[in-house]
């Protein structure tokens, strides 16, 4: 069986390559192998491969950058997983995909539902629902899988940006009046897999059925309280490279982006759990495992 990961390169598509390696021949390509943005380039990979799975963890995810650039947002996290859905379904191919939070405008007052109504406030938002509705118009066999606030020990992302201005800063304001649930890459890649294995029999079994789904971890913070949590980890783990001393809680107003972010960016996973047979791990929990990573 081949497996075609996108965005090799990526927080979740490094993980990927992986976590797949037991259910078959992983073929994960970068950017320079595959380039979303060439959507005639895409089908071609896709036609020449001939994957039997495609694992699209390749996105556009610069969110204020996408303010000024939605088209080449779109064409990356809209028209091209479309693309791939296109080919999926003339291959009979399970396609998965990684969509967000940020498809929902952060007003609920309690955790998304798969079944609640997308108001994206972004460009970045916009263009992965996009991507959701060119795959269901496909209509091959797929997944989409939510997800929030993802980090790894590698990357650009949340938990790094911390760790490195901890140790040029000697205080720092953080937002804390947006609430969700860290996610690990990792966790996210092993979710997969799990999915993966368990929909394939599904399909062999004339009982797959093409599905969205929330996946996060258990639990929930807000930026200021991960923040407050890496530190705590790292200064556990005795680091003595980190100079910060105060941690200041600030409004989402005291803190303005060009992109506009959800303030409840929290997403029920329980569909997921009870079809999956999956246990979510409680965010904290994974950041303490992510960290081993790094000390």
């Amino acid at each position: 069986m081949k497996i075609l990961v996108t965005g090799r390169n990526g927080q979740v598509g490094w993980e990927l390559e992986r976590s797949l390696q037991p259910l078959g021949e992983v073929i994960a390509l970068d950017r320079r192998q595959l380039d979303l943005e060439d959507l005639k380039g895409v089908r071609e990979t896709v036609r020449e491969i001939k994957p039997d799975v495609i694992v699209n963890a390749a996105a556009y995810t610069a969110v204020d950058k996408a303010e000024e650039d939605e088209t080449t947002a779109t064409r990356i996290n809209g028209e091209a997983p479309g693309v791939l859905a296109d080919e999926a379904k003339r291959l009979d191919a399970l396609m998965v995909h990684y969509s967000t939070d940020y498809v929902f405008d952060g007003t609920k007052k309690v955790p998304y539902t798969e079944d609640d109504e997308p108001n994206p406030i972004n460009a970045y938002g916009r263009s992965k629902l996009v991507g959701e509705g060119n795959i269901q118009a496909a209509g091959g066999s797929h997944l989409i899988l939510r997800t929030s606030w993802v980090y790894s020990a590698r990357g650009n992302n949340f938990l790094r940006t911390i760790l490195r201005l901890a140790k040029e800063r000697e205080e720092l304001a953080i937002v804390s009046d947006q609430i969700g649930s860290p996610t690990w890459a990792r966790f996210i890649a092993d979710a997969t897999a799990h999915i993966v294995r368990k929909s394939l029999e599904d399909r062999s079994n004339n009982q797959f059925q093409p599905n969205l789904y929330h996946l996060t971890a258990a639990g929930e913070t807000s930026w200021f309280g991960f923040t407050q949590s890496i530190i705590e980890q790292a200064q556990s783990a005795s680091d003595c490279s980190l100079r910060l001393k105060t941690i200041t809680p600030i409004p989402t107003r005291d803190y303005p982006t060009p992109a506009q972010r959800p303030m409840n960016s929290r997403l029920a996973t329980v569909k997921l759990e009870k079809h999956y047979g999956l246990q979510m791990p409680f965010w904290n929990a994974a950041l303490q495992l992510c960290l081993t990573e790094l000390y």
